[in-house]
């Protein structure tokens, strides 16, 4: 169901530490800095992401969260951000579309409940 998981931090150098820890007794590698300083965590099922919130403000209580679901087209994403923004829902980032990190490829889209 979850392509992704990202969760706020103030410090990702911090958070770091604690997950590779704590995931390293499930078997998973350390997190890899990415080029706009995520901290990832990626295996063939998915990505729990550590990140500053992209607002600029302090990570809170869900500041900084994103839970995604996997879907299996780019249509169905697109279906699923027009119900989203039909039914109260936020845009935020860019609009529904490819995005690229290395060499992993998502189509994406974003709303805020």
């Amino acid at each position: 169901m979850f392509s992704h998981i990202m969760i706020g931090s103030n410090d990702i150098e911090k958070s770091k530490v604690f997950y590779d820890a704590i995931l390293s007794v499930l078997g998973y590698p350390s997190g890899v800095i990415d080029a706009k300083g995520r901290c990832l965590y990626i295996n063939k099922d998915g990505v729990l992401g550590i990140t500053k919130p992209i607002n600029g403000e302090l990570a809170t209580h869900g500041n900084g969260m994103t839970i995604g679901l996997k879907v299996s087209s780019p249509e169905l994403v697109d279906s699923w951000h027009a119900a989203g923004l039909a039914n109260g829902g936020v845009a935020c980032e860019d609009p529904p579309g490819l995005r690229v990190s290395g060499e992993r490829k998502m189509y994406l889209a974003y709303l805020r409940d």
